[in-house]
């Protein structure tokens, strides 16, 4: 099964594509915090929360475009 065989569908890239993303920026995180290049605290919070909250309505708003009858 090879890579275009597996995104065809819309869908299945932009969860790909999500997924990604929260990748990068928990990666990002970490390294931060292992090197020392920011301060991990409690004004990193809201951030962290908004984020989430942005990929769930992505994560939402994908899966009811894939209830929508194609045109």
């Amino acid at each position: 099964m090879g890579i275009q065989s597996y995104f065809e569908s819309d869908l299945r890239f932009y969860y790909a594509v999500g997924g990604f993303v929260i990748l990068v920026f928990i990666s990002g995180i970490a390294v931060s915090a292992i090197l020392e290049l920011a301060v991990i605290d409690q004004r990193l919070i809201p951030l962290i929360i908004g984020f989430f909250l942005f990929m769930f309505v992505y994560f939402i708003s994908v899966s009811v475009q894939a209830l929508e009858p194609d045109s």
